[in-house]
């Protein structure tokens, strides 16, 4: 192995194959991608006649499975962008298999049967390169007997590599390597994936379901059985198992729906199937309500019937598990759950809070999650030598905010113990060993070194660091440089500062602004060699504090608001000139204001799942925060001096993805649109975002930095590309697809975009347009249908259209 994947061959083209080559082209892989030839029921007949020569036919289920993928829509999409296709060559088994040799990692995606892998492996043995990667994306087969009849070249160059669907935009990946397995290329592996692919990785042992499913299916089971004997509702344990324990809003049994109740019943079919001593198997053996769903065809949410399904008017109706007939959705109210809700920045504290409760959701609670923590001390080192190889699995596999034994830790080792022996239930022998040498949590710290316990060898071991992360609160309060109610600038080493704020979804407000202004001032007065901006949070920045504008505006503080705009004008215009490199770094939504701080970096290093655009007119105003400038440069910049180019045509994009609101769903995206630029920088896993984007700041500082000057050479699109946008949106207007208001502030827009009242051509400033911007931003702000919109979205988290 030369230490370097470039081409991969993805073997099935099913949901899951599709989005796993989606995924490897996105991430800048060439993939091959290979099915079966179609059986003739498969075919029409004039398909039938043309199946032994026509590649279009003998490749057909490789290319129908593209096809529709280029029409998934987040967050099921398996494409950053649908160029990405070209890096995609469909073939099939039959006559495309030997070109496998050409490929570095070979991935077989094809139905979880054993016989049937064992055929395409037997396959793969034949034609492969000895130093290719040949992995599994089984979800609980046995590796070792998948490949039995294989080479020792193979075995030594095979393992388990477990993607979650999306596999987008899921984070775990399960690595099982092969007993034989090269531990130098499982290693290899695990880094490559999280580097390039953007994975969290764990290591699982070669047992059935290998870890998340293992204990996430059992969790679901339980839950089910626990619903029945407590005669409660299933809408009524998912407004209790979801985001008041910490989990995702889809809690139980919409995850349920979401994964698949055929899937499910296979994988608890596993287990009981497969594991013999396992103590739960009659807990896991799917209940028959669960059976009876599955038998009828209702398999969740791709056949648009499970626990959860839609009446005939759109209302959604809820599985009468007593009856099998589905009622109307109820909601519940329980002390417990509201106490917890009010915990919820504080994970630990808001599953304490709720299982500690006295009413019947606690009670519940209480039962399912101390069934889960049984269970899973259980299981360790049969599925995972170390209690963070589970943790993990559920966190990024399942959106838990916590892992079993970070819940173990979070309610007390001793507390849970108490418990369960007053209740009569077993302990886990493992815990009880633990207490008795007084060891009371699975994780502790030590200055700055994390530890976990091994629950084999009774005693603690460190949790090795990631040099590719950066944790900005564990630098230590000695590393704060500056601080305010919006932001703080931390020292992150090497001559570095680094911007977080840490505002409501960080929204632009008085205090970011003074901290833009004071990085600026630091790296300025030689404090810094280079920043970056960038943060924790799930979103980078959703734009500006619009509550706050609405509360000026209906105060009568005009002068106080343009004074925001423009100080925040000015300091985008302050990073974007500063003497010393600046990198925005964005992660999540970086909407509006976020966007145009991003923009106004002088390199942009982002996650892979970047999600940015100027959405102002949603609110009823445009960009004014140097969004519609910075899109005029970037449209214009390159465009040789004296070239005759028609602007419409260039400034078309601009004013299109300003009029409406278009977001780039993801990095890729977001530089087709051109929010960023060619030359910006894509990180895979966000985890790695911030320490790339410092090693990218120092480097243009090391390689002599200089920002340039504010541009006065922009050439307007001028009066005539005013006029055709207009036509252009009075045609949308009249058809239904704009309202008379979206039209007014089309206008205006228009007006700023081409460059005021400039003839194509002629040149403009970065502070003019800066100028209109703020102009036209105003004077949106004072009209009463702005308002109603502002209020409305404030009100209900989505724009209105008046």
């Amino acid at each position: 192995m030369a230490g370097e994947i470039k081409k991969a061959a993805v073997l099935g083209s099913g949901v899951m194959g599709m989005a796993i080559a989606g995924h490897l082209a996105g991430c800048g892989l060439d993939v091959l991608m290979l099915d079966i030839v179609p059986f003739d029921n498969m075919l029409s007949e004039s398909e039938k006649k043309r199946k032994d020569t026509d590649p279009s036919v003998r490749n057909k289920l490789g290319n129908q499975s593209l096809k529709a993928a280029l029409k998934w829509k987040p967050p099921a999409s398996a494409l950053f962008s649908k160029k990405i296709v070209d890096r995609i060559t469909i073939g099939n088994f039959d006559d495309d298999f030997e070109k496998i040799a050409d490929c570095d990692w070979i991935i077989e995606v094809v139905v979880e049967r054993l016989d049937i892998k064992k055929q395409v492996l037997a396959n793969v043995d034949k034609y492969r390169n000895p130093d290719s990667i040949v992995s599994t994306n089984t979800s609980g087969l046995s590796i070792v007997k998948m490949s039995e009849d294989c080479s020792d070249s193979l075995k030594k160059h095979f393992m388990g590599t477990h993607f979650f669907n999306p596999v987008r935009f899921m984070k775990l990946l399960e690595i099982v390597p092969h007993p034989l397995c090269d531990p130098g290329l499982s290693g290899f592996m695990a880094e490559f994936c999280s580097e390039r692919l953007g994975k969290g990785v764990i290591w699982g042992k070669d047992t059935p379901n290998f870890v998340a499913n293992r204990i996430g299916v059992h969790g679901m089971m339980c839950t089910m059985r626990l619903m029945q004997d407590m005669d409660m509702r299933i809408d009524e344990v998912d407004a209790i198992a979801g985001k008041p324990m910490g989990r995702p809003k889809t809690a139980s049994f919409k995850t349920a729906d979401l994964v698949g109740l055929d899937t499910l019943v296979h994988v608890a079919d596993t287990i009981v199937e497969n594991c013999p001593d396992d103590e739960a198997r009659d807990v896991v053996a799917p209940p028959e309500m669960l059976k009876k769903l599955v038998e009828k065809g209702a398999l969740g949410n791709k056949t648009r019937a499970g626990f959860y399904k839609r009446g005939p008017n759109k209302e959604r109706l809820v599985l009468d598990w007593k009856t099998m007939e589905y009622v109307p959705v109820q909601k519940f109210e329980y002390e417990s759950v509201a106490a917890a809700m009010k915990a919820k920045s504080d994970p630990a504290k808001q599953i304490k809070t709720l299982v500690e409760g006295d009413d019947k959701a606690a009670s519940f609670a209480w039962k399912m999650v101390s069934e889960s923590l049984v269970y899973s001390a259980n299981r360790v080192p049969e599925i995972a030598d170390m209690v963070i190889e589970v943790d993990n699995g559920m966190k990024w596999g399942f959106n838990f905010k916590l892992g079993p034994f970070e819940t173990w830790d979070a309610l007390g080792l001793e507390y849970v113990v108490e418990r369960l022996e007053k209740e009569g239930r077993p302990v886990p022998v493992a815990v009880k060993t633990m207490l008795e040498k007084g060891n009371k949590s699975f994780y502790k710290q030590e200055g700055n070194k994390k530890y976990q316990y091994d629950i084999a060898n009774h005693k603690y071991v460190e949790i090795p660091g990631d040099e590719r992360v950066i944790m900005l609160p564990e630098l230590g309060k000695e590393k704060k440089v500056a601080h305010n109610d919006g932001g703080t600038i931390w020292d992150i080493g090497d001559g570095c500062a680094c911007l977080e704020f840490h505002t409501k979804m960080n929204a632009v407000d008085n205090d970011t602004i003074e901290m833009q202004n004071k990085l600026v001032e630091l790296l300025e007065q030689g404090k810094f060699e280079a920043g970056i901006v960038s943060n924790h949070a799930e979103n980078f920045s959703v734009g500006a504090n619009i509550f706050m504008i609405l509360m000026a505006i209906n105060n009568n503080q005009v002068d106080e608001v343009e004074k925001l705009v423009n100080d925040f004008q000015q300091a985008n215009m302050r990073m974007k000139y500063c003497k010393r490199p600046i990198v925005t770094a964005p992660v999540g939504m970086a909407l509006g204001g976020g966007c145009e701080m991003t923009m106004h970096g002088q390199k942009v290093v982002g996650a892979a799942e970047t999600y940015i655009g100027l959405v102002e007119v949603g609110v009823g105003v445009i960009p004014a925060g140097g969004g519609c400038k910075e899109l005029a440069v970037r449209m214009t910049e390159g465009l040789p001096d004296g070239a005759q180019v028609p602007l419409l045509s260039v400034y078309k994009v601009a004013f299109e993805n300003i009029a409406t609101a278009k977001v780039g769903m993801g990095f890729i995206e977001g530089q087709e649109l051109g929010y960023l630029r060619k030359t910006d920088i894509m990180v895979p896993n966000k985890d790695h975002v911030m320490k790339r984007a410092k090693e990218v700041a120092l480097g243009m500082a090391a390689a002599g930095f200089e920002p340039g000057r504010p541009r006065n050479d922009i050439p307007a699109a001028g009066e005539s590309a005013k006029a055709a946008f207009m036509i252009a949106v009075d045609g949308m207007k009249n058809s239904g697809w704009a309202t008379e208001y979206d039209q007014f502030i089309a206008t205006k827009l228009a007006h700023v975009i081409t460059g005021g009242t400039r003839y194509e051509g002629q040149l403009i400033s970065e502070q003019e347009l800066l100028d209109l911007e703020r102009e036209a931003f105003m004077s949106l702000l004072g009209e009463e249908k702005t308002k109603e919109r502002i209020q409305y979205m404030l009100l209900n988290n989505k724009p209105l259209r008046n």
